[in-house]
């Protein structure tokens, strides 16, 4: 999962950040409403951790603007102001939760994962691919019914193709969709997490690479 925070306190920012990758979510920090809606334009995030006072752009407009590009994501608003109107405010912009300064991480965590539950009534709850098969909701991955133990960046790549079976990734699209803005990678990283994919659906019983590489390009599912 990949997680955007648009807080321009760093007291609150980065513990939360901190805390966040610690459970395996890929987390991006902003620190103004525009450069939070410069991210989420140019990434696709699960989950928005919303300020709603921010310089350059404040919370309610950043979030109308982002329902407005129709923009999937969940988005959970942050807040010191408990007021019934500024709660109403924030959920008529388009936030799917409201949650008031000071909180605890757990709380956040907690709150994080109703919001995936609460989501996944309306997503495809299996991907399968032949024999492999994917669970978003439990984050099991199964090869002819035996089960893949991968690290938290295997299964997202994973879960990327799956998602768009036809489709050709470059390693910076790969990148760019799942690695943090301010973290550098290369792309060599990429194909260091295909060949440990590759290894491991042999492992579990594929015959033929799952993943193919189209040489000049970057990666997509065989056809089966």
């Amino acid at each position: 999962m990949r997680i955007l925070i648009v807080e321009d306190d760093e007291r609150i920012a980065k513990p939360l950040a901190e805390d966040l990758r610690h459970q395996h979510y890929v987390v991006d920090l902003a620190a103004d409403g525009l450069q939070g809606w410069e991210y989420a334009i140019s990434a696709e995030y699960d989950v928005i951790l919303l300020d709603l006072m921010l310089p350059k752009m404040d919370g309610i407009t950043l979030c109308k603007r982002l329902r407005d590009t129709q923009l999937n994501a969940l988005i959970l608003m942050l807040t010191a102001r408990d007021t019934t109107q500024d709660k109403v405010m924030g959920l008529d912009a388009g936030a799917d939760d409201y949650l008031v300064k000071p909180f605890e991480l757990e709380e956040v965590s907690a709150r994080i994962r109703a919001l995936s539950r609460r989501s996944r009534q309306t997503q495809q709850p299996i991907l399968i691919y032949g024999d492999l098969q994917l669970d978003p909701s439990s984050h099991k991955v199964t090869y002819a019914g035996k089960v893949l133990l991968l690290t938290p960046k295997e299964y997202m790549i994973l879960k990327c193709f799956l998602r768009n079976p036809e489709q050709v990734f470059t390693r910076s699209a790969l990148l760019d969709k799942l690695w943090e803005f301010d973290k550098s990678s290369q792309s060599d990283t990429i194909k260091t997490h295909i060949t440990n994919l590759r290894r491991k659906l042999k492992e579990a019983g594929s015959k033929e690479d799952l993943i193919t590489t189209v040489y000049g390009v970057g990666y997509r599912l065989s056809n089966k």
